[in-house]
């Protein structure tokens, strides 16, 4: 098969910043924000579980998880399992967003996000055995290729029905947040194909109904959280697990509507640089935490929040540095081109031209 060709590169702002995406497509700002934001929350209910890759005692432990114990205290309530369904639902509008753009470039666009998903099983194997049993990348490269590559093939009203059923079934049956990718991916695909995301930041008034219901929905789920968590009742991973997706829809709502105040600034100078690198940001966060960990020296279940928050922030700030510089003169992060050069068989630019 020849080489994909590869699609314009993007052009850039009187800012420098490009204003459209690798694939060619006009840039949605608010995907990045959100995926910036979502990158800082799993890294802080993820610091626990990496750090034990370093305990003696136990050396696989689960990924963002709340411990019955603490179901009342903060990281139970706002971070464990919240940035979780939102970085699952931007990998499927992802996913849908470059199947459009290849769709335009190559003739056989599924051939391409094959390859593309292959190549992300590939690091994230790598990621899982060398550093991380907690690696989700793997999760996702394989829910890919079972789910979100042959949905492609569906109508958009099969993927919508789809979605509902696998993202509502998981909480009733009280499975694990693993459960919840499948019908997340359709979900992201599904807004994609209807458009719902060429027009995420052109309406206020949608995002502050939607946010309204899933907070409406979400008191009652945490504090049932909180009471199955205390009681120690079977319930308490349903509870949990439906806490986590309100709660996740009342974050995605708010950022939505605050990047329509004059904090919209703040929030894309903030996250987007994160949101823009985050595979790249993803797998270093890993190495960072395993660092910590032995400088540290202390069992991990021993640590406050304090200790959490500092941690990740050592990390983030960095990150953010790096990624905001870096971003000045490369297109992409490093990672992100070589998995876009292993995705269009091409080698891309990488340098930012004047």
């Amino acid at each position: 098969m020849p080489p994909a060709t590869l699609p314009p590169a993007p052009k850039a702002t009187g800012s420098g910043l490009p204003s459209s995406t690798s694939s060619g497509r006009p840039r949605i700002t608010a995907l990045d924000v959100l995926r910036g934001f979502a990158l800082c929350g799993i890294l802080l209910a993820n610091v626990k579980p990496i750090a034990h890759m370093v305990d003696a005692v136990s050396v696989v432990r689960p990924v963002v998880t709340a411990n019955r114990d603490d179901a009342w205290l903060g990281p139970g309530l706002f971070v464990d399992q919240r940035f979780f369904p939102i970085f699952s639902l931007l990998f499927g509008i992802g996913f849908s967003l470059l199947l459009e753009s290849a769709g335009r470039n190559v003739p056989r666009p599924r051939v391409l996000l094959l390859r593309r998903l292959l190549v992300l099983l590939a690091v994230g194997l790598a990621h899982m055995f060398l550093l991380w049993r907690g690696d989700i990348l793997t999760v996702y490269a394989v829910v890919g290729l079972l789910v979100l590559l042959p949905s492609t093939w569906l109508p958009r009203w099969a993927v919508a029905g789809l979605a509902a059923v696998l993202t509502v079934t998981p909480p009733i049956f009280g499975q694990q947040h693993l459960a919840l990718v499948p019908g997340l991916f359709l979900l992201g695909s599904a807004l994609t194909r209807y458009g719902v995301i060429d027009r995420i930041e052109r309406s206020a008034r949608v995002p502050a109904a939607l946010g309204l219901v899933f907070a409406a929905g979400a008191v009652p789920a945490v504090w049932m959280q909180i009471e199955s968590g205390a009681s120690g009742t079977d319930d308490f991973t349903s509870w949990f697990a439906l806490a986590g997706l309100l709660l996740a829809g009342v974050y995605v709502c708010a950022l939505l509507l605050l990047l329509r105040t004059p904090l919209r600034p703040v929030l894309q100078g903030v996250f987007a640089p994160l949101g823009r690198m985050a595979l790249t940001n993803y797998l270093s966060a890993t190495l960072l935490v395993l660092m910590a960990a032995r400088l540290i020296g202390s069992s991990p279940d021993g640590w406050s929040s304090a200790t959490v928050l500092l941690i990740a922030g050592a990390i983030l700030i960095p990150q953010w540095l790096v990624s905001t510089l870096w971003l000045r003169r490369y297109r992409q992060g490093p990672l992100e081109w070589l998995w876009r050069w292993a995705t269009w068989a091409v080698r891309p630019p990488l340098r930012r031209t004047p």
